[in-house]
């Protein structure tokens, strides 16, 4: 399986990126590139054969944890570990181990005493947030879209909420909210697993207008001869015979080729 970190660069930044991601933690890996073969896990087949599957895994990029930790959630309370601690703790809000010294060390004097929590429970039962360690900033009217992994196999014990948040006006810390699905179970993760995905999103996307602005076809018989003939030429000519694999995928990728080449 392919290291989910091998992509992290060090190339300086520039003033037109789209994302500037501030590390605080020093053990924070940097975001990397989302893969289109989500680390290796994906099917060799699916790869090579189904592109909606592939893009949807290479969009974004993937944060990780800073550390390697534990959660256990006995229905009232969470409790965590790490790899150094004495005992399993219990969780309302923990700073990242030595962080707040340091914190400290390096921020202005009226910022002292107010480093983001590593982890953070919340109201609601076995729901709690968990900080990359980093602060990311975006280009104007670019938002990033908070999410699971896309195509990444994850333990079935936690669900992860989606979130967007408007991270070129709200600079703080980049953080997710996951829910404990399954009492008195250890749920590890790993600085080298990602841990969610971020995806840019322009702000005229957040408008519900769009929503709104569709037409709806109530039935086979309000189709048109073109919904027809889009359907043959997307199905029917492409079954038996005339079948061949991948086709959909060398399309795609031949058409953003072109597409790159005219911008």
């Amino acid at each position: 399986m392919e290291d989910f970190t091998a992509n992290a660069s060090s190339a300086s930044q520039s003033s037109d990126a789209l994302a500037t991601f501030y590390r605080l933690v020093p053990q924070a890996s940097q975001p990397v590139p989302a893969d289109p073969a989500a680390g290796g896990t994906l099917p060799l087949r699916a790869y090579r054969y189904c592109e909606p599957i592939r893009l949807a895994s290479q969009l974004g990029w993937y944060v990780f944890p800073p550390l390697d930790f534990s959660l256990m959630w006995d229905g009232t309370q969470i409790h965590w570990t790490y790899d150094g601690a004495a005992d399993w703790m219990p969780l309302d809000s923990a700073q990242y181990p030595k962080f707040s010294a340091e914190f400290d060390a390096n921020c202005p004097p009226d910022i002292k005493g107010y480093a983001p929590p590593f982890l953070a429970s919340v109201l609601q039962p076995g729901v709690l947030q968990i900080w990359s360690g980093l602060i990311v900033r975006t280009a104007p009217d670019w938002c990033l879209l908070i999410r699971e992994p896309a195509n990444i196999p994850n333990t079935q014990h936690i669900q992860g909420f989606e979130g967007v948040v408007e991270t070129d006006r709200w600079f703080g810390p980049l953080f997710t909210n996951i829910r404990l699905t399954k009492t008195d179970t250890v749920v590890s993760f790993k600085r080298d697993h990602p841990l969610f995905t971020i995806q840019p999103l322009h702000r005229s996307q957040l408008d519900t207008k769009l929503n709104r602005n569709t037409n709806k076809v109530g039935s086979m018989a309000e189709m048109t001869a073109q919904d027809w003939a889009d359907y043959k030429a997307t199905i029917v000519d492409r079954v038996g015979e005339n079948r061949v694999p991948g086709d959909y995928a060398k399309t795609s990728r031949k058409r953003m080729k072109s597409d790159k080449r005219e911008d």
